[in-house]
């Protein structure tokens, strides 16, 4: 998330829980996928592995059709299972940084992060410093949840590298699985403010679209119908600007990757900023979308109460709002 997987500064679900890496994954063939090529087919079926991998595993002998391993020319058969067996990723000791964090709150369980634009949240082979797990295992001095491994001490969800705002990090396993379990059934309050192109006609409106790696280009993801899945949001128009942009709010019912910029892309209101899902060149000179954490909010693994955090807009955005609204 490099190669195999989209890199973690862009995966930001808007907001996804992890997951434990699998040990295997299992297909049965469809009939409408007779004859294909079995990189192709698997690259289609699934949404965790590029093709490239994909073929990298087929010359590691770890793709199977039927109990056989494949070859990179093997068409696959209606009704045959194909197993491919991912091997473990190879941890790395991830060294305490002290890297600046904007911290809203603290406790013995918990820590919400304002997080800063340009910071990856996480670190992945080839990329091991620099990140907020980082600068988390030097500010909590290594008490963090170690659920997700060392390579993601305490993460429990995530937000693209150039997404500013609040989100939280763990410093036991029991805090870990309690809101994680909140993550799985939808029921933490994740705001979002963004900019985006064009002017609505109405106040607010539900995208509702499944999600999933875009097929003609393994690195983005798309509203996908037959391989994506459910994704919901809700958005509410704070402001049109200049008869051309918005200042809109997002309410996340679900956690997908890059889900409000493929959710408003597909309305045709694509975030300013966003040159994987916008425009190619961006006029604001951004170096990354409009879009912001604004509020988190759940209960609380020891009171068992509900509490919200709230991170204010950044001064970049901030900026582009005045200049919008005074511009002519």
């Amino acid at each position: 998330m490099e190669q195999e997987l989209l890199e973690p500064e862009d995966q930001d679900f808007e907001e996804q829980e992890l997951k434990v890496e699998e040990k295997s994954l299992e297909f049965i063939v469809d009939v409408e996928s007779n004859g294909i090529r079995i990189d192709k087919y698997l690259s289609v079926i699934q949404s965790e592995l590029t093709r490239n991998y994909i073929q990298k595993l087929i010359e590691d002998g770890k793709i199977f059709m039927d109990d056989k391993p494949v070859k990179a020319n093997t068409k696959v058969k209606t009704g045959a299972k194909i197993v491919i067996i991912l091997p473990k990723l190879k941890e790395t000791e991830i060294v305490p940084e002290n890297i600046p964090l904007d911290i809203i709150y603290e406790d013995k369980d918990i820590i919400i992060i304002n997080k800063q634009k340009g910071l990856v949240v996480h670190p992945a082979a080839g990329h091991t410093t620099g990140t907020l797990v980082n600068a988390l295992l030097y500010h909590c001095k290594g008490e963090l949840s170690g659920i997700n491994g060392v390579l993601r001490p305490g993460i429990v969800h995530r937000i693209d590298r150039d997404t500013t705002g609040v989100m939280i990090a763990c410093k036991n396993d029991k805090s870990h699985q309690f809101i994680a379990e909140q993550l799985k059934v939808h029921s933490i309050t994740r705001r979002y403010q963004a900019i985006v192109y064009h002017t609505f006609k109405t106040d607010s409106g539900r995208v509702e679209a499944p999600i999933g790696r875009d097929p003609k280009d393994r690195k983005k993801m798309a509203v996908n119908h037959k391989n994506g899945k459910s994704a919901a949001t809700n958005y509410k128009v704070l402001e049109n600007l200049q008869n051309q942009y918005a200042y809109i709010e997002c309410s996340l019912e679900t956690g997908r990757t890059h889900q409000i910029r493929v959710h408003m892309a597909s309305i045709h209101h694509p975030l300013i900023g966003d040159t994987v899902y916008g425009p190619s060149k961006d006029p604001f000179h951004l170096e990354g979308q409009a879009l912001h954490a604004g509020v988190l909010g759940f209960i609380h693994p020891t009171s068992k109460e509900y509490v919200e955090f709230q991170a204010p807009l950044p001064d970049y955005f901030t900026g582009v709002l005045s200049k919008l609204r005074h511009k002519g």
